[in-house]
C-alpha cells in the first residue's frame, strides 16, 4: 500500500461503507489527542433519518480502510455490531482522553488502545 497523507477536510464528510458495500455512515470529524500529537479517533455518524436521531461513534483510525483506487472509506463491521458500539450524542462529545471510554471503543473493534498503554 502506498503511503498517503490526507487533509482532515478530505476525510470529513466521506461516506463509510462496510465490507458488504452498505453505507453505514459519514465521517463527521477527527478528534486529535494534543498530548500525543496524533488522531485519537474518527467520529462516525450513523442511524437516524435525514440527520435527526443520528448517533455518533468513535472509530479507531486503525479500523478504517482507505482505498487506493477511489475515495471509499471502509469499516469491517456490520450494522448490528455498529449499533452496539460505544456511542455519544451530538450534544455530549467526549472531550477528554477518558481511558475507560477509549479502551471500550478500541476493544469493540478488536484493537488495543495504544494511547492508554503509552500513558502508563
Amino acid at each position: 500500500m502506498k503511503s498517503r497523507i490526507l487533509s482532515s477536510s478530505t476525510i470529513t464528510g466521506q461516506n463509510v461503507h462496510n465490507l458488504n458495500d452498505e453505507n453505514i455512515g459519514e465521517i463527521k470529524d477527527l478528534m486529535i489527542d494534543l498530548n500525543n500529537a496524533e488522531i485519537a479517533y474518527a467520529v462516525l455518524s450513523f442511524g437516524g433519518f435525514m440527520g435527526i436521531g443520528n448517533k455518533l461513534f468513535a472509530i479507531p483510525m486503525e479500523a478504517l480502510q482507505f482505498s487506493d483506487n477511489d475515495d471509499t472509506i471502509r469499516l469491517d463491521v456490520n450494522k448490528e455490531k455498529l449499533e452496539h458500539a460505544p456511542s455519544f450524542d451530538k450534544d455530549n462529545w467526549p472531550m477528554t482522553a477518558d481511558n475507560q471510554f477509549m479502551d471500550s471503543v478500541y476493544s469493540h473493534y478488536g484493537y488495543k488502545n495504544r494511547r492508554h498503554a503509552m500513558a502508563k
